[in-house]
């Protein structure tokens, strides 16, 4: 039996799955509808707006997160079979890699995952083993992800709240994304590095002129599952909230974005305010990405793609697309020839899904 059927029955335990050669969730609620048709291949969807969306891949297992190749492959990972498989625009799918240690459960598992910037034979992962979550270096040749180096370890891990997201700057600094694991107060301890983004070199030492003199870059943080830049270099992030309100935030070194004191707006100057919020029912952010002026982010249990315009120094009007046409929405990212592909999150035992779930699309824009 697959995890995905072990999840429905409720008999999925923390076993481990196998790199070779290479609580209760607030905010993310079982109350997704009976989904509409979403089978077959080629122009997806039942409304206009839906109707320009294609899908790449199907029958793919919680695929949460993905990074471009040159050529225009993606390396996808599969959160709850601890595998990652490279996608082709046209829809090839092979594994590269799979995780020995890795031990998914609630929702941990192999999350982000980045390519260094020039230099794709370097490939990181975020992912939950059996005691902590961690960042790992890998050989890429290709074919195959091979000699896992851990290069952060320890990272507290729990039923939820891992965070996950990966995402590389112009300076060849990796910026790393870790949820509280459920202990709201560790956000705030700069000493701490739960609750925080990190900034990290490649060898996942802290980079320098971090604002605490170690990996954290910035705190106050729940659970933030999606890291983008913009074409100014500003680095953006989208996080969950607990019961009411959940955020896109603009982040500054060194910056408290409030959790757990403040959730959604506040005007204490103690905390750095967030460009735009949610409800819970709206949103529950995953993926984040930005093409041109535009921020896209997925969302799990609002069942959308929210498009959020960007200024100089906000966030405009969001705009809702695809509310209830694919279902949960996860992974979401920028493809080389300026299209957008997004993915389905149906097969994670929160969704309903339907035939060929779960699903890779690509939306072209312009």
């Amino acid at each position: 039996m697959d995890r995905r059927k072990l999840l429905k029955t409720g008999l999925l335990g923390a076993g481990l799955l196998g790199i070779t050669g290479t609580s209760l969730v607030t905010g993310c609620a079982t109350d997704d509808p009976p989904p509409r048709d979403r089978s077959g291949s080629g122009p997806t969807g039942t409304s206009a707006d839906a109707a320009s969306v294609e899908t790449v891949a199907s029958g793919l297992n919680v695929p949460w997160a993905l990074a471009f190749l040159g050529d225009g492959d993606a390396l996808v990972t599969q959160r709850d079979d601890a595998t990652v498989v490279r996608v082709s625009p046209g829809g090839e799918v092979r594994t590269v890699g799979e995780f020995a240690d890795a031990a998914p459960r609630g929702e941990g598992g192999l999350q982000g995952i980045a390519v260094a910037p020039g230099d794709e034979s370097a490939v990181f992962v975020y992912y939950t083993t059996a005691t902590d979550n961690r960042l790992v270096r890998l050989d890429f040749d290709g074919d195959r992800l091979t000699r896992p180096r851990p290069l952060i370890t320890g990272l507290d891990a729990a039923y939820n709240h891992h965070g996950g997201a990966l995402a590389f700057g112009s300076d060849g600094s990796l910026f790393v994304a870790v949820g509280d694991a459920a202990v709201p107060e560790v956000a705030q301890d700069v000493t701490a590095l739960n609750g925080k983004i990190l900034r990290v070199d490649r060898d996942g030492r802290p980079w320098p002129g971090n604002p605490f003199g170690n990996e954290v870059h910035s705190y106050g943080h729940r659970n933030v599952e999606g890291l983008a830049f913009d074409g100014a270099g500003r680095l953006w992030a989208s996080e969950f909230g607990q019961n009411r309100r959940d955020e896109l935030n603009l982040i500054r070194p060194g910056g408290n974005y409030g959790w757990p004191e403040v959730e959604g707006d506040s005007d204490d100057p103690r905390f750095v305010a967030p460009a735009a919020t949610w409800t819970t029912q709206e949103a529950s952010p995953a993926g984040l990405a930005i093409i041109g002026d535009r921020a896209y982010m997925a969302a799990l249990r609002g069942r959308r793609l929210w498009e959020i315009p960007l200024t100089e120094s906000a966030a405009g009007e969001p705009v809702s697309r695809y509310a209830d046409e694919f279902g949960r929405l996860r992974v979401v990212a920028a493809a080389p020839d300026g299209s957008l592909w997004f993915g389905t999150s149906n097969t994670d035992g929160r969704g309903r899904p339907a035939g060929g779930d779960d699903r890779l699309l690509r939306m072209r824009l312009g």
